[in-house]
């Protein structure tokens, strides 16, 4: 397992970013550090719920919402929380929280978290790292007998990987009936939610009153490889990107395959490839990290000897900045038309979802760069490509992120990995970030 220690450091391609934004400590360390063996082992423990069969810690996971795993990871990080000194307590959503009170009466609480539910045949770090780096600041903080002025709230939010349903529940910026209603992974999620001991039918009472919290804070693996690349420590994330999805229904002719000509053929595949490379051409044409992808596409009759007569896909396309994504899909509209008059058939496009985008708070990534430079560990502003619990938080209060490098950008998979010396760095961070924050006026 020798990729546990392995960094890959292309001193070129960082050198290349000194110019764009990666900042250089300056500094040494911070006197405050979590227990670095304590917290590996934490995420080895929670990682043998959902492990396959037979399968060691490199195996991945299958920790999806409401599962039998899922029940026994919570049941695992609960008696963590309880180890660490705090009462757990479940909310209609099915989020866990923990709160540690602090010195200053009527402080608004500063809160961290992150999710351990996974995707199927998922990895060990994608939102694990965040819940147990925050358990592990409760311990922290207990061994070196330090109360903070603001009371402390650790939060594990529930189902994060079915579309941030328990701090979007907590938000209130997600539909109750409409989000309970539906089935993922063979589990309704109104029963999913009794399961873990939520309450679907008071679900008002997880809601959160705006300005209810001081701020949110969120340590998670990056899940792409900019950081690697850079060879820097810690990510601070500008925002998490908004996301604009489509359907595409493209109509034409299903006809006999042998005896219809080419010239008079109304071939919606190929005008659904047509369009396919429509998309990659717009929506690399603009300087950016700006992406887009068909992720679904259906053809139909989908017979051998037919010509396609109708195709559906899916668009999304995501960014920081909501009006590039809206001018790009303008331009992709536009080549749309006039794919669908040299091919013969007709495209429609409709947008279905608009996330916007999900800012972070300008002191608080402050907060996070004065911190890793205390720690000596480099730091590089970058967007969040993927959704995160954090996003929702920014709908209640002041929040951040900070990412640790993925070691190939890979996640969402059992090869998903980050060093220990990675995530040891990410809690520190984050514990000298919620020192940093408790001592602000926020």
């Amino acid at each position: 397992m020798g990729d546990w220690n392995r960094r890959a450091t292309l001193s070129a391609f960082g050198a290349s970013l000194a110019a764009a934004g990666v900042a250089r400590a300056q500094s040494g360390p911070g006197d405050m550090r979590i227990n670095a063996a304590r917290l590996k082992a934490t995420l080895i423990g929670l990682s043998a719920f959902g492990r396959p069969e037979g399968g060691d810690f490199s195996a991945g996971v299958s920790r999806y919402a409401y599962s039998e795993a899922d029940l026994a990871g919570r049941a695992y990080a609960i008696g963590l929380i309880r180890a660490a000194g705090a009462t757990p307590r479940i909310d209609a959503a099915g989020n866990i929280w923990a709160r540690r009170e602090g010195r200053v009466p009527d402080l608004k609480p500063l809160a961290v978290g992150s999710h351990i539910d996974s995707v199927p045949h998922g990895g060990n770090f994608d939102g694990a790292l965040g819940s147990m780096a925050a358990i592990e600041i409760l311990r922290t903080l207990n061994a070196e007998n330090v109360t903070l002025r603001h009371p402390l709230e650790v939060v594990l939010w529930s189902n994060e990987e079915g579309g941030t349903i328990g701090s979007g529940l907590a938000a209130g910026i997600l539909p109750p009936q409409a989000t309970l209603d539906v089935v993922m992974n063979g589990i309704r999620r109104r029963e999913g939610l009794k399961r873990i001991g939520g309450d679907p039918d008071h679900i008002a009472d997880a809601r959160l009153a705006k300005g209810s919290l001081a701020a949110y804070l969120e340590l998670h693996i990056e899940q792409s490889d900019l950081l690697e690349k850079a060879a820097v420590d810690i990510g601070v994330v500008d925002g998490i990107v908004a996301i604009d999805e489509y359907d595409i229904d493209i109509v034409g002719v299903a006809n006999h395959a042998g005896t219809t000509p080419m010239a008079d053929r109304r071939n919606a595949l190929l005008a659904a490839a047509r369009l396919i490379e429509a998309v990659q051409e717009e929506v690399t044409r603009l300087p950016g990290q700006q992406v887009g992808t068909v992720g679904q596409i259906e053809a139909s009759p989908n017979v051998r000897n037919i010509v396609p007569g109708r195709v559906r896909m899916s668009l999304e396309l995501r960014d920081l900045d909501a009006a590039k994504i809206a001018e790009i899909a303008t331009r992709i509209r536009k080549r749309a038309e006039a794919i669908a008059a040299s091919t013969g058939t007709e495209i429609a496009i409709s947008a279905t979802d608009r996330d916007p985008p999900a800012l972070t708070d300008p002191r608080l990534q402050k907060v996070f760069e004065a911190s890793a430079a205390a720690l000596g560990l480099s730091t590089l502003h970058l967007p969040s490509g993927a959704g995160h619990d954090a996003a929702s938080m920014s709908a209640i209060c002041p929040m951040a992120m900070i990412f640790v490098p993925s070691v190939g950008g890979v996640s969402h998979s059992p090869r998903e990995l980050t060093t220990w010396e990675d995530c040891a760095r990410g809690a520190d961070v984050l514990l000298q970030s919620l020192l940093r924050a408790d001592r602000m006026a926020i």
